[in-house]
């Protein structure tokens, strides 16, 4: 099978390692000013109806609509602004000036907008007005229900709740959310040749990248790494790091060390010391890839080449976070852009490329590859709009060629 002699392909993998994992079975009450990002745990609903009254949607001058005949004169009774009603029944014959979000009073059933009215004589409070137009019951009128109804579900369980979400949950008097808890996240970076940036660099080694870009990728998702260790590709290290970061965690993420070289521990290691669920993509980037379990934290090992390391984590570690977490998995967004250059490459394995969005002059999107596509080029990634799925048996695609694209943007609301 092509699993067993070349890896599992992405689809595999995923569906795979998905239906082995279950929310975590905490659970926290937040601040809902602070629950931005979180999954709910219990549905939010609304204590009461928003507004709860009848409220203007436009600045003019409330009446009944069988009052409002073109040209007819009304006197104006009082006014009716935001957070101060006019407080009494309307009289037939009236109207009272009201503004926006404000109470439209009662025996009234329709707002007539200031645009649509003639002053007849004095002050706008204190006047007499004339409409130009004739007024239909309900006109500028907002329900007592408009944004939610007593009781109904504003956000459900599972749903990360986004700024919008939260807004809404605010403005219908609830304060707290009750949401599941965040998985504990620790980082192992291995390899001998790496170095922290700033500390020596002696022949040979070079800054490490894979700690930093995973950090920030974690932060972005919303979630914070509790420890992260550096460790060189000594056996007896990598033991001892493994079991207690993994004894410490929820989740344990590490780069290096899971392919086939001789200096390549962790993997043997994660079969010895814990369980290895599957290991190796049929994918590039990224084919030596393993997770499994490791005193007591799902595991995560990623290739040690920081764009494998990154085009992994946002294929398979963030949907297991987000079921860890209480979520559904949302995948990337795809579309179907074309090329605005000719694509080359080797074929062999389907490949995730790494390319910039633009559009042409009438609106459609087109694809640039970011340059050369090595994994261990982290500027492919800079700036990357999209990842170009193509298929393993491609060499060539020439310049407009249509293919799908997965959008590496997170919503800002």
């Amino acid at each position: 099978m092509q699993e067993v002699r070349q890896g599992y392909t992405l689809d595999q993998a995923r569906a795979r390692l998905l239906a082995a994992l279950n929310p975590l079975p905490g659970r926290d009450v937040c601040p809902l000013r602070q629950a931005r990002g979180r999954v709910l745990a219990a549905p939010l609903l609304a204590p009461r109806a928003v507004p709860g009254f009848r409220a203007s949607s436009m600045d003019g001058y409330a009446l009944r609509a069988v009052d409002g005949r073109p040209g007819r004169a009304l006197p104006v009774a009082g006014c009716s602004a935001a957070g101060a009603p006019y407080g009494r029944p309307l009289q037939a014959g009236q109207v009272v000036r009201i503004f926006t979000g404000a109470v439209v009073p009662d025996g009234a059933d329709a707002v007539a907008p200031q645009e649509d009215v003639q002053l007849v004589q004095g002050e706008p409070s204190n006047s007499m007005i004339a409409l130009e137009t004739s007024i239909r019951p309900g006109q500028w009128v907002r329900s007592p229900q408009e944004e939610a109804a007593s009781g109904e579900q504003l956000a459900g369980v599972g749903q990360r709740l986004s700024s919008v979400d939260v807004a809404r949950a605010l403005a219908c008097g609830l304060c707290t959310a009750q949401v599941y808890s965040r998985p504990r996240v620790t980082l192992l970076i291995t390899g001998s040749e790496l170095r922290r940036a700033g500390d020596p660099l002696p022949p040979g080694t070079i800054c490490d990248s894979n700690g930093p870009l995973l950090l920030s990728l974690l932060e972005r998702l919303g979630l914070t790494v509790a420890d992260q260790q550096w460790v060189d590709d000594d056996p007896q290290r990598l033991e001892t790091a493994l079991l207690t970061l993994g004894g410490r965690s929820d989740v344990l993420i590490s780069t290096g060390g899971v392919s086939v070289g001789d200096g390549d521990h962790v993997r043997p290691l994660l079969e010895r010391l814990g369980t290895l669920q599957f290991w190796r993509l049929f994918l590039k980037p990224g084919r030596p890839f393993a997770t499994g379990t490791m005193a007591g934290a799902r595991f995560f090992g990623l290739p040690g080449n920081p764009v494998s390391a990154a085009v992994t984590f946002l294929q398979l570690v963030w949907p297991a976070l987000q079921i860890l977490e209480g979520a559904a998995p949302e995948p990337w967004p795809r579309l179907r852009v074309r090329l605005a250059t000719p694509l080359r490459r080797r074929p062999g394995r389907p490949e995730l490329v790494r390319a910039h969005l633009t559009t042409d002059h009438r609106g459609n999107p087109l694809a640039t590859p970011c340059g050369d596509q090595s994994s261990a080029r982290l500027a492919s990634l800079q700036g990357a709009d999209l990842l170009l799925e193509i298929d393993a048996s491609t060499a060539e695609l020439p310049a407009g060629t249509a293919v799908m694209a997965q959008l590496l943007r997170l919503p800002v609301l």
